[in-house]
């Protein structure tokens, strides 16, 4: 899925103005989305233990190949010894040089090297797969938490229009009063209510500033009172929502979600490790080969000694072996290993299911939530356009007296009350449909 995300960064369609000139605390999606990757620790993890998973798959690759070893030993002896070249029991000082060399190799040990390199092959696919589906994990949360401050900063403008209006009406009213046309109670309503209207937009800039402070803690950056965000262009039409159901997202999903590619590859590792258990039953057949010579100085009294390579060559000796090992009784530990073996299969296997079973169940929430923030935005946008006429009416009447400033606070914080509930309703239906993308691994564009 990591190519469906830098499809959905790159064609994100971010307009915004100066760019070039961004700010080192101002960030776009796609950069908020990338340094939460780069600086994420769990992900780190993954990726360091991979490291480890390809070292297995390097050693059991080389379990196939034959050994090679060599080896020198030097030093002297004193008193009574046996002389190792004339084999002699001798009494003075004796120098001797050891060389040796030795190599095996495994001819056949019931496919266990063959399944071994498979199985760790396996697990490092699985491995990739895993550090994928962090990584969409990673992704989807900080387009979320970005929506969010985006979301936000949207509060803090309604909510600032709201005490603007307010006090426009309260100078107005204010005025009205001294000039004895209006009774102080109106006044005093409208005082109150635009102490309210203060506490709304500081209410919301909190919440803008606590949106921002997740959002710089899921990218893992030091928050600074100049974080910001660049927001993209959100647009909704008709065809935005997906038109499959959810069976058939679930259907497309299973072929695309890492998560459930990592379980299948889990499930083929167990079998690799049922394989190996089962190999241990049968023998095991090796050729060995290993060559030594030696060089000492004391030779027949030092009369005749021969020259070191003359010494090393006389005394070459060489062997080959061939070695068979047949399992009869193993204390239970083939018998164990296998049991063990195939309760892991088992348990790969229902975690397998596992995540299908979650798979279809997010699926399915998320297209209900979709649905449902549809059905949300539709009411929410004629609940707006109809309290937007109901304020204007309510704003001409109280304007000409008609009504008392009570009935103009319960027209304005209708209509206010309206349009933060139809910005939730846009930014909550834009990432549900979002996330349905997601799943049919279609680029995700915000435009």
């Amino acid at each position: 899925m990591k190519k469906y995300f830098l499809s959905f960064i790159l064609t994100s369609g971010l307009i915004f103005s100066g760019y070039a000139q961004q700010s080192s605390s101002v960030y776009d999606l796609e950069t908020a989305v990338t340094v939460a990757l780069e600086n994420n620790l769990n992900l780190k993890r993954s990726q360091l233990n991979q490291l480890t998973i390809e070292a297995n798959l390097l050693q059991d690759k080389g379990a196939r190949f034959p050994t090679l070893t060599t080896g020198s030993s030097a030093g002297y002896r004193w008193g009574r010894s046996i002389n190792p070249v004339t084999n002699l029991f001798q009494t003075s000082r004796i120098g001797n040089i050891n060389l040796s060399a030795s190599s095996n190799a495994t001819i056949y040990a019931g496919s266990r090297l063959a399944n071994g390199v498979k199985q760790s092959k396996t697990d490092l696919e699985a491995g990739l797969y895993n550090i994928e589906a962090s990584q969409n994990d990673i992704t989807l949360n900080i387009i979320n938490l970005f929506i969010n401050v985006v979301f936000n900063r949207e509060q803090v403008k309604i909510a600032e229009n709201q005490l603007n209006s307010t006090k426009e009406q309260l100078d107005r009213t204010t005025k009205l009063v001294n000039a004895g046309s209006l009774p102080f109670s109106d006044q005093l309503d409208l005082q109150a209510q635009n102490a309210t209207n203060q506490l709304e937009v500081i209410n919301s800039k909190n919440n803008l500033r606590i949106a921002k402070l997740n959002l710089a803690q899921a990218m893992q950056i030091p928050f600074t009172e100049d974080f910001d965000v660049i927001e993209p262009e959100f647009e909704i039409n008709e065809m935005l929502i997906a038109t499959e159901s959810p069976e058939k997202i679930y259907d497309t999903a299973l072929g695309l979600m890492p998560e459930i590619k990592a379980a299948a590859a889990n499930v083929e590792s167990a079998n690799y490790g049922v394989k190996l258990a089962k190999g241990a039953y049968l023998p095991t057949f090796g050729i060995g080969a290993n060559v030594f010579s030696n060089y000492v100085d004391q030779v027949f009294g030092n009369t005749d000694r021969p020259s070191f390579g003359t010494q090393i060559d006389n005394n070459l000796s060489e062997a080959v072996n061939l070695q068979l090992s047949i399992p009869i009784f193993t204390q239970f530990n083939n018998k164990s290993s296998l049991q063990r073996a195939k309760v892991q299969k088992q348990l790969s296997e229902v975690a397998e299911l596992e995540a299908k079973n979650q798979l279809r169940q997010d699926i399915e929430s998320s297209f209900n939530a979709a649905i449902a923030a549809e059905q949300s935005y539709e009411a929410s946008l004629i609940r707006v356009s109809s309290l937007q006429e109901s304020f204007r009416i309510a704003q001409q009447r109280f304007d000409l007296g008609a009504i008392n400033s009570v009935d103009f606070q319960v027209a304005q914080n209708n209509l206010f009350n309206a349009q933060a509930d139809l910005l939730n309703a846009k930014y909550t239906y834009i990432f549900r449909v979002k996330v349905l993308d997601f799943y049919l691994g279609n680029p995700i564009n915000l435009n």
